[in-house]
């Protein structure tokens, strides 16, 4: 009814806070709008420990080895022991390996032999 009586030409009557509400809106949405568009825009990054190296099959093989026969070392009374991990030497397959865990640097080497043979140490 205001509307009408002061308005008779039917224009939208907007008052100085609704003016600097929409104001502010539009700008945190171009704001949004901006960082949307950098993170789209953005590459991948790829976090490597310490920035070290990927390792070749031929470095897998031999720190397999070394790791292993440090465990034997440790292990040195136990034949039980010994057995399980020249088991696990002679059934490791380098290939399936280094498939399973592509991009692998020597920290993350060491964490997964880790995982795979501490059930052999039980």
């Amino acid at each position: 009814m205001f509307n009408s009586v002061n308005n008779p030409f039917g224009q939208r009557i907007e008052s100085a806070i609704s003016t600097g509400q929409d104001k502010q809106q539009k700008q945190q949405d171009q704001q949004k709008d901006e960082e949307k568009h950098y993170l789209e825009n953005d590459e991948k990054d790829e976090v490597k420990i310490g920035g070290l190296p990927v390792l070749t099959e031929d470095e897998i093989i031999y720190m397999t080895n070394n790791y292993i026969n440090n465990l034997k070392n440790e292990n040195e009374g136990n034949d039980k022991i010994i057995q399980k991990l020249d088991k696990f030497l002679a059934k490791f397959d380098v290939k399936k390996f280094m498939k399973q865990n592509p991009n692998m640097t020597s920290a993350d080497f060491h964490m997964i032999m880790y995982n795979e043979t501490a059930n052999l140490l039980n």
